[in-house]
């Protein structure tokens, strides 16, 4: 399918995210779509997906205009995306949501839907068990079973909005071997959405470039990396080198820690980390390092064991008292657990207040001036008025970072740079090493193990729910880590 966008622009309010842009995406070929965040990606992804509605312009499927107001229409139409943030219902199990919207009867054929599923996560290497609930998938699995629905309603232009986030290295090679027989062999359009340039060295023929909502230039495939950052970017971004650990007093201690869920247990992990220190957690998905992090955040009750922070025990504290003493968290699912879809910028950054802070009746004047503060310092593409979900996603995990509160302790930190482009990521980075210096400890899981390597002072490693080891970052590489995630010692 030949997929033609014409003219499209698209504002909100005095934000111009699609300025213009025409582009041209041809049959069996896998096009890149770059540019920094803010860049207006996502709100032309999402028009084409039917999502939402452009202010002007046209699409052309085939040559004829197309029009369409919602995702199943657009599918009917044969269009699909596949989103930064799963569009499923948590409380349904995968079955269930691989039916929702396709099977309009009032019974339900649950066996048939059942070989059409199991068929299909075959075909295309994935591996999500039917009958889990959704709530208690990775973004990884959820990103799958989004992939399979959209195939099975028959489309054949796929949108991909960054597709490897939280998935395993196995899982993403089959995805791409996926994808190139996708385009090669059944004639299928598709769409990268990445920040991981050399994703798109990897797959892509040509990818097209959109800077402040407009259309910027096209680079075909292979090229240099430095060629396709200053597309995006105007110039290169100059990076600083990660700075030494400041300190060396113990801020987190964690001795014979055990957590128990129904998926998932570790057991006996201990670990001391300093303040002011880069700390990762490294692993597959769903191999212990998340159900860590939640525990010491309180969002998960230890079985055993005990958390220590700056010397105060804090093994049997809930969220919010965690938040008191200290730790903050931001987690991997901007809008299912750190931001409130329908609230506000400014809304978010009351919320987020100290308690100590917090009045009865909310200043609203002082909020918004607070908020437009931040907004310029994280350089968020929004105002203090626009609605968290109206963000793109770079721009929601820039308000995240906005919303963290002076003085902490502790900062835990599942994916902090997902779906930030390279400027973006390394602006983040510096705002976390300005953290470290005040005595800030920072504990961070990420799928790159480049940016493990890169960022931490130490990491320690998890395979199937083991804490195998702890290694010194500037000691290590890569293949090493892979290894010692694989299981190899």
């Amino acid at each position: 399918m030949q997929v033609e966008l014409q003219d499209i622009r698209k504002h909100f309010g005095p934000v111009k995210a699609n300025d213009g842009i025409s582009l041209i995406f041809e049959s069996g070929r896998i096009y890149g779509l770059l540019g920094e965040n803010g860049a207006g990606k996502s709100t032309l992804m999402k028009i084409l997906a039917g999502y939402q509605p452009a202010d002007s312009g046209r699409i052309l499927l085939d040559g004829q205009p197309a029009h369409f107001s919602t995702p199943s229409a657009a599918l009917k139409a044969g269009i699909g995306m596949v989103y930064q943030d799963p569009l499923d219902v948590p409380q349904f199990t995968v079955l269930e949501n691989y039916l929702l919207g396709r099977d309009r009867r009032v019974r339900l054929n649950f066996k048939q839907a059942a070989s059409e599923l199991t068929a299909l996560l075959d075909k295309y290497g994935f591996e999500v068990d039917p009958n889990a609930q959704i709530s208690a998938l990775s973004l990884g699995e959820r990103q799958q079973l989004e992939l399979v629905r959209l195939l099975a309603g028959g489309a054949r232009a796929l949108i991909l909005d960054e597709p490897t986030t939280g998935i395993s290295a196995d899982q993403k090679e089959a995805l791409f071997n996926t994808m190139r027989r996708m385009a090669t062999e059944e004639g299928r359009t598709i769409i990268l959405v990445s920040h991981k340039l050399d994703e798109i060295q990897e797959l892509c023929s040509e990818a097209f470039v959109l800077r402040k909502g407009q259309y910027v230039g096209k680079q075909s495939i292979p090229c240099g990396n430095r060629d396709l950052v200053e597309l995006m970017f105007g110039q290169v971004p100059q990076r600083n080198a990660r700075p030494p650990l400041p300190h060396e007093r113990p801020m987190l201690e964690i001795r014979q820690l055990s957590v128990r869920t129904p998926r998932l247990t570790i057991a006996d992990i201990n670990l001391e980390i300093r303040a002011g220190e880069v700390f990762g957690l490294a692993g597959l998905e769903g191999s212990g390092q998340d159900l860590l992090m939640r525990a010491i955040a309180g969002l998960v009750p230890a079985t055993a064991g005990s958390i220590r922070l700056g010397g105060a025990d804090i093994t049997r504290c809930n969220y919010h008292q965690t938040l008191q003493a200290g730790v903050a968290y931001i987690a991997a699912g901007r809008l299912e657990e750190g931001l409130v879809a329908g609230l506000s910028l400014t809304e978010h950054i009351v919320l987020s207040a100290p308690r100590a802070k917090q009045t009865f009746f909310i200043r609203w004047e002082g909020a918004r001036a607070v908020t437009e503060r931040r907004i310029q310092h994280y350089e968020v593409v929004g105002t203090a008025q626009s609605n968290a979900d109206q963000l793109s996603g770079g721009n929601q995990q820039r308000l995240l970072f906005a919303m963290l509160n002076e003085g902490l302790k502790l900062i835990l930190l599942n994916q902090p740079t997902r779906g930030l482009d390279v400027r973006s990521a390394d602006y983040i980075w510096e705002t976390l090493y300005k953290r470290r210096d005040e005595g800030t400890a920072i504990l961070f899981i990420s799928p790159d193990l480049d940016e493990i390597i890169e960022r931490s002072d130490r990491v320690a490693v998890f395979s199937g729910g083991v804490m195998s080891r702890v290694v010194e970052a500037a000691q290590t590489n890569a293949d090493e880590l892979g290894h010692l995630i694989g299981g190899e010692e």
